[in-house]
């Protein structure tokens, strides 16, 4: 049989769903999702057509801003099985990924398709991760990725990862997931996370809670007796041109000085650079938060905070506390987010100002103060 490898169209919609009904029980795609799929999402859906009938189809999903892309879906009708579909279709997937500047695909897969997991392993797909209770009978998934350019992979650190519960609270996530890095064992839940909110917060909203300022969360990692570098570019309270109120900015201004006097009694270290040494700071042992703009990942000009995991030669490793389940995403999609050099430099430089701003956490000496 010869296949014809193309980007799905709306006249696909009536095949495809036959196709999904043909091949799931559970979790299948509606016709909404794949209408989506093929004229608004972030995504890639390719289909496999042979003697005028739609034999198969790949769908990649994109995380903007990065250069990760997960297999979200991946079908094989029973009348082209046993002829090396999936396998092609793999590779025309990965094919579109690296067009895409993509250089790892994520996918999940049943434990008990071992048909599917042998084709992700024989092409090089590495389990990572096992996800309980994933699916719509209950059964577990296992996750796998590989990586699609040919350069080697540095290590990403070992952190855990943790969802903001709010959507004010991106800071004290990053937070968290920084402390139990440098402190395995230590809990992550939703008190603590609530509490560093109040002692870091400082900016206004034009609406609604507002975020935490790098002062705010250096001092906030101070108190719960961590070594603490803090990194700004710029003087002064940040993010007042997001506020029109001059009383929400008269406020902002007070707390931002409370800080700032807090800061004087502590030893966090202040340092102001426009450049953030993401290897070094890896390599001495720290933990860093960095602020980044939500443009280049949402295309949301608001301030955001993220967590580097680890980086290489290639990548910058970023865990995102902000799950995103309007873009079908998972925890496990936005953990070790691989984002090229490049794109960190131009990520994690905000506003008119081009402010950077970062917190590095170290863990003290035993007996330390």
């Amino acid at each position: 049989m010869e296949f014809i490898f193309r980007t799905a169209c709306a006249q696909d919609l009536p095949s495809l769903l036959s196709l999904e009904n043909q091949c799931f029980e559970h979790d299948r795609l509606s016709p909404r999702s794949f209408q989506w799929m093929i004229s608004r999402a972030h995504a890639s859906l390719i289909v496999a057509q042979a003697e005028g009938q739609l034999m198969g189809y790949a769908l990649l999903l994109f995380h903007r801003g990065t250069s990760l892309a997960r297999l979200y879906s991946i079908a094989i009708s029973p009348a082209a099985r046993g002829q090396g579909l999936g396998k092609r279709l793999l590779a025309e997937a990965e094919q579109n990924a690296r067009s895409f500047d993509c250089a790892y695909v994520r996918l999940e897969v049943r434990h008990d398709n071992k048909t599917a997991i042998s084709l992700y392993e024989g092409v090089g797909y590495r389990r990572f991760a096992v996800i309980n209770d994933y699916y719509q009978d209950h059964a577990d998934a296992l996750r796998y990725e590989k990586r699609i350019i040919e350069q080697p992979s540095g290590n990403a650190r070992r952190v855990p990862y943790y969802q903001q519960t709010t959507d004010f609270t991106c800071g004290p996530a990053c937070l968290l997931m920084a402390m139990a890095a440098l402190q395995p064992g230590r809990a992550l839940d939703r008190r603590e996370e609530v509490q560093l909110w109040r002692e870091a917060t400082t900016v206004f909203m034009t609406s609604g809670h507002g975020g935490c300022s790098p002062q705010g969360l250096a001092l906030a990692a101070w108190r719960r007796n961590f070594r603490v570098t803090l990194q700004v570019s710029v003087d002064g309270p940040l993010f007042l041109n997001g506020v029109r109120s001059e009383n929400k900015k008269a406020v902002i201004r007070l707390v931002h000085e409370e800080l700032c006097t807090a800061l004087q009694s502590s030893d966090v270290v202040q340092v102001q650079s426009k450049k953030i040494d993401i290897a070094g700071l890896l390599a001495a042992g720290g933990q860093p938060l960095v602020l980044i703009s939500c443009f280049r990942m949402t295309r949301s000009k608001a301030p955001h905070w993220v967590l580097v995991t680890g980086c290489d030669e290639d990548f910058v490793y970023l865990h995102d506390p902000d799950i995103d389940h309007s873009r079908h995403r998972h925890a496990l999609d936005c953990q070790h987010l691989p984002v090229t050099h490049q794109e960190f430099q131009r990520m994690s430089l905000f506003g008119g100002n081009k402010l950077r701003a970062a917190v590095v956490l170290y863990p003290r000496p035993a007996g330390g103060v």
